[in-house]
């Protein structure tokens, strides 16, 4: 935690930053030993009533804001918890600089990055994880990971740069031999649920990349962790298959698009994450700029390497088409979008993901 807690040397007029009377800076050396410490009043107009340090005089950085559970310091909060007897596992984070896009909110990338993240500490703090990412200890003996099968989002709202947001995350089964994991995303300061999805896993063999059954020993470390809960309502889950796309029924194809070598994971495949990037290639611009995208789903079909060269499709649906016509004859579109998606091998045209997007006009900033 040292090298959280030691920050650097900052002039009061560098780096953005406005300080207040009283500023000071942790000094952090070689050997870890830290300089003397004042009290920090202001940083960039927020209230705060010091720093702390391990190993130093008690002190706890509050935000103004108070937060619902009683003025938790937020840097314990970013640690991450279980609740509700150890069924829930929540994080919180704050939405960085790079993480937004054009219109300085968060992308759907940057929300299944996290996503994926507070799953996977999940499983460090619930202390069942092995060697391998994100796999239990008794997965790790037979040489099984996590691979998943489809992934759906819904998104009231996107959080801005520096917002912080608060995600709980929680696991059941999913038939026999599959687990579900369901997460939601609240805003840190209201509360206000901004974000829901939910995902389902199989264990693949990591040597001979083949789909194997849930051994017995496997679930005996889950079930204990597993809650009757669902953060999408049924009725209002994305359960209906998507359709295949050709040649014949896309509108529109991107050719050559290829993965980088950090495009890959630690499982030694694509992360699922990049899927979302390409996918988003073949979207017309138009639709980028004007609209946010409320809701995905993701039907992962077989995992890809960094040698595989891809290809992004892209089909209107009826809805989507009704809103370029009426655009045409300059009618005010229709507030949602409906895409059809597939990327695929672009050699032998197999399949990697099939999509499905709903998107919502953009509020008008004035």
């Amino acid at each position: 935690m040292a090298s959280i807690a030691a920050s650097y040397l900052i002039p009061r007029t560098r780096r953005g930053l406005t300080w207040g009377r009283n500023s000071s800076v942790v000094i952090a050396t070689a050997g870890g030993s830290r300089s003397s410490l004042r009290s920090v009043d202001l940083v960039n107009g927020k209230k705060v009533n010091g720093v702390h340090i391990p190993g130093e005089k008690k002190g706890s950085l509050f935000m103004e804001e108070p937060h619902v559970e009683g003025n938790k310091p937020l840097h314990d909060c970013l640690l991450g918890r279980f609740v509700e007897q150890n069924f829930v596992y929540g994080q919180t984070f704050i939405i960085r600089s790079y993480e937004i896009g054009p219109d300085k909110t968060a992308t759907m990338e940057t929300l299944m990055n996290l996503l994926q993240e507070t799953a996977l500490n999940h499983v460090t703090c619930s202390g069942l994880a092995g060697n391998d990412f994100g796999a239990t200890r008794e997965m790790s003996l037979r040489k099984l990971i996590w691979v998943v099968t489809r992934v759906h989002v819904q998104v009231q709202r996107y959080s801005c740069w520096g917002d912080v947001v608060e995600i709980d995350t929680w696991v059941d089964a999913a038939g026999k031999n599959g687990m579900r994991r369901d997460w939601i995303i609240r805003d840190y300061h209201t509360r206000e649920i901004i974000t829901r999805a939910t995902s389902t896993w199989v264990i693949m063999n990591r040597e001979t990349r083949r789909l194997s059954k849930i051994p017995d020993q496997v679930r005996e470390e889950l079930t204990p962790f597993y809650l009757n809960r669902i953060a999408i309502p049924t009725d209002k889950n994305d359960s209906d298959k998507i359709d295949k796309l050709t040649d014949e029924t896309a509108d529109r194809i991107r050719s050559g698009l290829a993965p980088r070598w950090n495009d890959m994971d630690a499982n030694q495949h694509v992360n699922n994450v990049k899927y979302i990037g390409w996918i988003l290639e073949s979207v017309p611009i138009n639709v980028l700029e004007d609209y946010d995208l409320t809701s995905m789903t993701l039907e992962y079909r077989r995992e890809c390497r960094q040698s595989n060269l891809l290809e992004s499709l892209t089909n209107t649906t009826t809805a989507a088409a009704a809103a370029a016509a009426s655009a045409a004859i300059e009618e005010p579109p229709k507030n949602n979008l409906q895409y059809t998606h597939l990327l695929r091998m672009q050699p032998n045209k197999a399949e990697i993901v099939r999509a499905r997007t709903q998107w919502n006009s953009k509020p008008k900033r004035y």
